[in-house]
């Protein structure tokens, strides 16, 4: 059966290729002109999402860099670091890439006084028609913790660490509150660190840190859970997580078993999107610690390579997920955005949206 409320059948994860039009207009125009640009961009995407059979659309996060360092920045209490750069190290099959962000300090107490991406919202809920529900996608408060550790707080400002995460969540639980007043009713939290987690490697490197890494995940669902404490009556929350996507080039391996049974049972979420496309995220077993009434949105399609895949094999890797979890609580995506960062992944816009048709396809096939 079909549903008629989110996460849907055929969905997608958020962030879509800019186009090059798009690309141009952020290199020479500032100001009015740029949005209006991403405007334009902005209503022509979310048609094709629609055209495509898809029952949500974002607006790709064109506005964004970033898809979360945008939203993390806008954080009262939260910059970047002066003259310090991290380095993140992507793989892919011709070898390795770096990624050097700007390293981000906490300077002062986290707060938040006007919501983040509203006016990005409100336009995004002007373009849909036709029964499409509006989704918007930030970054879940893990991410700022995860990309800088304890050495990214200021001591001086939160001299206990217990402050710090009550002002995390409570301006994230403004956040909700107050995007849920536009009239948002689909709002997904994006999530690396709870899938990087389940790297050995991922885990050595925090602990080096300093952090307590075979624990950390516990942490990162209990502030969740505090940020979506009083969430607004009808909202559909979701998480997706995946291993890194940077120019079709990852940063971790390894199935969801480390994190597994924490994650599905106490995280307070609808629905899961899963990074499920090649052998570095492991099998299906772990899903079987989902419990009745959560939703998992099986990210089988690749964002990362322009080939198609072929029907009947996604059909077979339903059929393999339906061992775990009831058929009826699975849906079908792909398995990451396909642009989290400005850049994009190393496919077509063409290629794009024939991956949505074809998931669009498959899920109307095997839910009916």
């Amino acid at each position: 059966m079909m549903r008629t409320s989110p996460p849907f059948r055929a969905d997608h994860v958020g962030s879509l290729l800019r186009p090059a039009e798009l690309l141009r207009a952020r290199q020479t125009l500032t100001g009015d002109a740029l949005r209006e640009a991403e405007d334009a961009a902005i209503r022509d995407v979310v048609r094709k999402q629609r055209d495509a059979g898809l029952q949500s659309a974002t607006d790709g996060e064109f506005r964004r860099a970033s898809w979360h360092m945008d939203f993390i920045y806008r954080l009262e209490g939260i910059g970047q670091a002066a003259d310090e750069h991290i380095t993140v190290r992507f793989h892919n099959q011709q070898g390795d890439l770096e990624y050097t962000p700007a390293a981000l300090r906490v300077h002062d107490r986290i707060r938040l006084s006007e919501p983040i991406f509203a006016d990005d919202f409100a336009f995004l809920r002007e373009c849909v028609s036709g029964g499409v529900t509006p989704k918007l996608t930030i970054p879940s408060p893990s991410m700022v913790h995860y990309r800088g550790g304890p050495a990214a707080i200021d001591p001086q400002v939160y001299p206990d660490v217990e402050e710090f995460w009550r002002d995390l969540s409570a301006a994230y639980a403004e956040q909700v509150r107050r995007i849920g007043a536009l009239g948002c009713t689909y709002l997904q939290f994006d999530d690396t660190s709870l899938a990087y987690l389940n790297d050995p490697s991922q885990r050595a490197e925090l602990t080096e840190r300093g952090d307590d890494a075979d624990h950390l995940h516990l942490r990162y669902i209990k502030q969740i859970n505090a940020a979506l404490a009083a969430r607004p009556a009808g909202m559909t929350i979701t998480t997706h997580m995946c291993r890194g996507n940077f120019r079709s080039s990852w940063v971790a391996s390894g199935g969801y078993d480390f994190v597994a049974e924490a994650l599905f049972n106490e995280l307070n979420v609808d629905g899961f999107f899963l990074e499920f496309d090649d052998e570095r995220s492991g099998g299906f077993e772990p899903l079987r610690f989902v419990p009745p009434g959560k939703m998992v949105v099986l990210g089988l399609v690749t964002t990362k390579r322009g080939e198609l895949e072929s029907k009947d094999a996604l059909k077979r890797r339903i059929d393999e997920a339906a061992k775990y979890v009831d058929l009826d609580q699975l849906c079908l995506s792909p398995q990451c955005g396909f642009s989290s960062t400005v850049e994009g992944n190393e496919l077509t816009e063409e290629q794009q949206f024939a991956k949505i048709r074809l998931i669009a396809e498959t899920a109307r096939e095997v839910w009916g």
